[in-house]
């Protein structure tokens, strides 16, 4: 037990504390600051952040809501404009009829994971996760005593969900109660079909299991377009949808984004909200309007860079000797497979990873994640995000073929990074 001495007392932290895991991506973003400050050339494509600017509207519509005072309290659930411009955005993008009332404001989407849990989970309930995984849905499932089991992910079928497992999932007890679902998806750039959408739909229909449906990246869909399962029937009584503006309008540090689910569930997440958060400051949601209401051009304009960067990453990984990347069907990020790199140097993939930001070269590095910093299911891959300038993305690529075959550099490594080497 881990004990923080005082000088009258000793307090101790929490099991749960203890064994949290955090996102890795900011561990090696710490990392390669930490590098950079000492001088070494890092192209860092370990964060899935937006290189461009926050949209024009937006910056404009924040500052004037700031000067305006638009600073204090608000109503835990959003402003009601902010939730009204919601409403309207899902009609005109997806089709989804909704009122005002099925809205709820929240700091980016990762909130609602833990407020979802909060809502539906009881310890011992059993969730169904796809994997490899967003690394926060553990440790929100877990914060709830709730049992986390995962259906693999797998490359040969575009990293598509096994309806199989999600139907043996629905028919395995009582305590079967939830099933994250993540398109486009994060890490592997996935995207799930209409039929893969209206599948798990039909499966949970009815079932007394609620489905959180991760949709951070609803815009960045290169092949096909984005199926939300908000529009199957029948669905909005069992599923809370999360949104952000950080991808699609750049505001990844304005903290903004919304869930999207029936007016009575909608109604509780506010009310958990504001044990925990009060409200969204409603400067954010006054300039997540202006984007809402003025950027969708601009959005749109970025979503074909990120396109292009995205395939041209892909195409340039895929010429190195021992690497398999997909084309994504969406996200900004590159999943390439490279166990035949790590089977030949006896690593583990996160460890190739650190290997390319800390031991590859004394005065470059490139920074990405190790797969199994998303799940075991991950082990043998990297991800890699494209937000850098193309001449850096394809400089990193040049820097992987060549490091990949440093033999020395990579055995020295491991002599100094143990727990990196492979079984």
């Amino acid at each position: 037990m881990t004990r923080i001495r005082g000088r009258r007392r000793m307090v101790s932290f929490s099991r749960f504390a203890q064994s949290v895991r955090t996102e890795t991506a900011f561990d090696v973003l710490a990392a390669a600051r930490r590098l950079k400050a000492q001088g070494k050339e890092v192209i860092e494509l370990e964060i899935g952040d937006s290189p461009f600017p926050t949209s024009t509207s937006a910056i404009e519509a924040g500052i004037r809501a700031i000067r305006d005072d638009r600073c204090h309290y608000g109503p835990s659930a959003g402003l009601p404009e902010f939730r009204d411009a919601v409403a309207r955005y899902m009609k005109r993008e997806y089709r989804v009829d909704i009122t005002a009332e099925q809205v709820v404001a929240g700091p980016g989407a990762k909130t609602f994971e833990q407020l979802f849990c909060e809502a539906f989970l009881d310890p011992g309930d059993r969730v169904l996760v796809f994997s490899p995984y967003f690394p926060t849905y553990p440790p929100n499932i877990a914060r709830r005593g709730a049992v986390l089991e995962t259906s693999t992910l797998e490359q040969s079928r575009d990293f598509r969900p096994n309806l199989d497992d999600v139907a043996r999932f629905v028919a395995s007890g009582p305590r079967a109660r939830a099933v994250f679902l993540n398109s486009p998806h994060n890490p592997t750039g996935g995207l799930m079909t209409e039929s893969d959408v209206r599948a798990i739909a039909d499966l949970v229909r009815g079932q007394d299991i609620a489905v959180f449906s991760d949709e951070p990246y609803d815009r960045m869909v290169w092949h096909g377009e984005h199926h939300t399962i908000l529009r199957q029937p029948g669905m909005f009584e069992q599923v809370v949808s999360a949104y952000t503006f950080s991808k699609s309008y750049s505001m990844s540090g304005w903290r903004l984004g919304f869930a999207v689910t029936s007016a009575p569930i909608a109604q509780l997440i506010a009310k958990l909200t504001n044990t925990c958060l009060s409200c969204v400051p409603p400067f954010t949601q006054l300039a997540g309007i202006a984007a809402l209401e003025h950027d969708d051009a601009e959005r749109d304009a970025r979503m074909r860079e990120f396109r292009d960067k995205v395939m041209r990453l892909v195409d340039a990984l895929n010429r190195i000797e021992g690497v398999v990347c997909n084309r994504p069907g969406g996200t900004f990020y590159a999943f390439p497979n490279v166990r035949a790199v790590c089977e030949r140097h006896r690593i583990r993939s996160h460890g190739l990873a650190m290997y390319l930001l800390e031991g590859a070269d004394d005065r470059m590095g490139v920074a990405c994640l190790g797969g199994e910093c998303f799940g075991e299911a991950g082990q043998g891959f990297l991800r890699l995000s494209c937000a850098e300038p193309d001449d850096r993305l394809l400089r990193a690529v040049d820097f992987m073929a060549d490091a990949f075959g440093r033999v020395d550099r990579i055995a020295a490594y491991l002599n100094a990074n143990p727990k990196f080497r492979a079984a």
